[in-house]
C-alpha cells in the first residue's frame, strides 16, 4: 500500500504520556481509520485492511474502543425487538 508522510503537530504535554513516533502514528491511523468507518465510509473489511489486522480483531478493538459495529435506527431496532418477543412466544 503506498504512503503518504504529512507533519503534523502535537501539544507538547501530549508527549508527556511517554509514546514514541510510532506509536502516536499507530493512534493517528487507528484514529482516522475508526472515524471513516463510524461515519460509514468504509467498510470493516477496508478499516482492518487499513489498520493490518484481521476483521476480527478489527471488531475486537471496536469492542475496546465502545464503538457499535451494527447502529440500528429506532425503526430497526423495535423491529429485532418484536422479532426476538415473536420467537419467545413461538418456542412457549
Amino acid at each position: 500500500m503506498t504512503k503518504s508522510v504529512l507533519t503534523i503537530q502535537i501539544p507538547q504535554p501530549l508527549l508527556e504520556f511517554g509514546f514514541n513516533a510510532e506509536q502516536i502514528q499507530h493512534r493517528i491511523t487507528e484514529w482516522l481509520v475508526l472515524s471513516l468507518f463510524t461515519e460509514e465510509k468504509i467498510s470493516s473489511g477496508k478499516a482492518s485492511q487499513f489498520l493490518n489486522i484481521s476483521r476480527i480483531e478489527f471488531l475486537d478493538l471496536l469492542r475496546k474502543r465502545g464503538i457499535s459495529y451494527i447502529n440500528y435506527n429506532d425503526d430497526e431496532l423495535d423491529e429485532e425487538f418484536s422479532a426476538v418477543q415473536h420467537l419467545n412466544l413461538k418456542a412457549k
